[in-house]
């Protein structure tokens, strides 16, 4: 009886964790990485998965951003709905590829909003912007899984972990994931993030994982210009193949504290009433898989 306990306090672990909301917030350290391009991605690649995403745009409106690149012009914000003005869902906008998109802009909604409270979906994404001294939002802080994006390059592998460690003395990070986009070679992908895991466990003591990479693609500026992602305009294009292995993935990563667990700051907001609705999809075979990472 005594070994049946913690196997069923296990289980019934395991069972809320699938049936919670997964927060992640997606960054660069520095512009043109491509974060914004990797959440609209990953939010497409879920979304043909069956899972319900909500993608939280925290950037002023521009042709770059992710209202402008999809064209889409939501009814409200996340202030609106945190303020009950209107629902998540009859705020959002819903993107053609099924993703829904809600302007996140910092400073613009109470500091401890947590989506995870009104969206009853899989998944929240947040296409998360830096201020000026280079922090995360406190909506981004909220996330239970930070991926940071970064090239293959000696001065973005330099940003990014500058970025790293700004982040880390900042919030107390001390866990996230990497994503090497624009990569002409797999094996060089999984070297520059082994260095980096290897360099922010022995000098910062972070936990770095892989998230993987995306291989550069001419068919991604094609989709651009489509005002669609590279996953449902050419989904069988090297990077769309890759952003669908990424969002593979995501239903196997293990569920850890937020980034914001260790912040010393006031209880989130909680609106009444509202839980995330539970759901149970099933991963999708791995489509593509050119190395372990």
């Amino acid at each position: 009886m005594s070994k049946l306990v913690p196997d069923q306090a296990d289980g019934l672990r395991r069972l809320l964790a699938q049936s919670s909301v997964r927060l992640i917030a997606i960054a660069g350290m520095e512009r043109r990485q491509g974060s914004t391009t990797a959440a609209m991605n990953l939010g497409a690649a879920l979304a043909h998965m069956g899972k319900d995403v909500l993608l939280l745009d925290e950037h002023k409106a521009s042709a770059n951003s992710v209202r402008g690149a999809w064209a889409v012009d939501p009814l409200g914000t996340l202030a609106d709905v945190a303020t009950r003005r209107l629902t998540c869902e009859g705020a959002a906008a819903r993107a053609e590829c099924g993703v829904n998109v809600l302007p996140a802009v910092p400073g613009a909604q109470p500091d401890h909003v947590d989506p995870r409270l009104f969206w009853e979906g899989d998944v929240v994404l947040v296409d998360a912007a830096l201020d000026s001294a280079g922090h995360l939002s406190p909506l981004a802080r909220l996330a239970d899984d930070l991926v940071v994006v970064l090239q293959p390059n000696p001065a973005s592998i330099t940003a990014t972990y500058s970025g790293i460690k700004r982040l880390h003395y900042a919030h107390a990070l001390h866990q996230l994931r990497l994503l090497v986009n624009g990569v002409a070679e797999p094996d060089a992908a999984r070297r520059l993030m082994a260095n980096l895991i290897d360099t922010g466990s022995r000098y910062l003591a972070i936990s770095m994982h892989a998230a993987g990479w995306v291989r550069a693609d001419p068919h991604l500026n094609d989709a651009r210009r489509l005002r669609r992602t590279v996953v449902e305009a050419f989904p069988t294009s090297p990077a769309a193949v890759d952003f669908r292995v990424i969002g593979a993935d995501v239903a196997q990563w293990p569920w850890r504290p937020s980034v914001r667990a260790r912040d010393a700051e006031p209880a989130p907001w909680q609106p009444e009433a509202l839980a995330p609705q539970q759901a149970h999809e099933e991963r999708e075979d791995r489509v593509h898989r050119s190395g372990q990472y």
